[in-house]
């Protein structure tokens, strides 16, 4: 290894690179790169080279130039940790579930409702062979009136939860009308089962 008799003298990169036991080619990359200065001294050089290794050392900086910062790192793993951790919660509080579960569950909940209230009829009528058709017109209307607005207000939550959650993400097209899979918007623009 060739001496460099006095540090406050210049040096060239080949001489700095077998200073410190790096290839010529590296210190070429890190003059590139700004890390060292060129045409410096062999004192502001190692100086420079030194504070570089405690940044690296310390996490302040990646290995190379597009290398990993270890501080953002760090902070984006503890932050998704953090949302992992929190939704977790909510699903041992029975505040979430999945959109799809709770699609289907509404889609057979009203299903079942639907398929009560169709059976009304024919069980009044059973029940009941005496009653007059205009209570029983009444009857029905009035049921089906309950049925409707159940579904209708229904589907209102459904889109404004699905909306809500679309907006926050930025995916949601501008006027585009949500409903939730396994539901459709008949003509009066009421939920309906697939």
């Amino acid at each position: 290894m060739k001496v460099v008799p006095r540090l406050d003298q210049s040096i060239s990169q080949a001489e700095f690179a077998e200073m410190v036991g790096l290839s010529e080619a590296r210190v070429s990359q890190l003059m590139s790169e700004g890390a060292l200065p060129r045409g410096e001294t062999a004192h502001v050089l190692l100086l420079a080279y030194c504070e570089r290794l405690r940044d690296q050392a310390a996490g302040r900086m990646g290995d190379s130039a597009g290398g990993l910062d270890l501080v953002q790192e760090r902070a984006a793993l503890a932050r998704e940790q953090r949302i992992a951790q929190e939704l977790k919660n909510q699903v041992a509080r029975g505040e979430y579930a999945p959109i799809g579960l709770l699609s289907d569950v509404l889609g057979k909940a009203a299903s079942a409702v639907v398929d009560r209230f169709e059976q009304l009829e024919g069980a009044l009528r059973k029940s009941c062979p005496d009653i007059d058709d205009a209570v029983m017109t009444t009857v029905l209307h009035t049921v089906a009136g309950a049925r409707n607005q159940w579904i209708k207000s229904t589907s209102k939550l459904v889109s404004e939860e699905l909306q809500d959650a679309f907006d926050d993400a930025g995916e949601a097209e501008e006027g585009a009308e949500v409903v939730a899979p396994g539901f459709f918007l008949d003509d009066d623009n009421a939920l309906a089962t697939a």
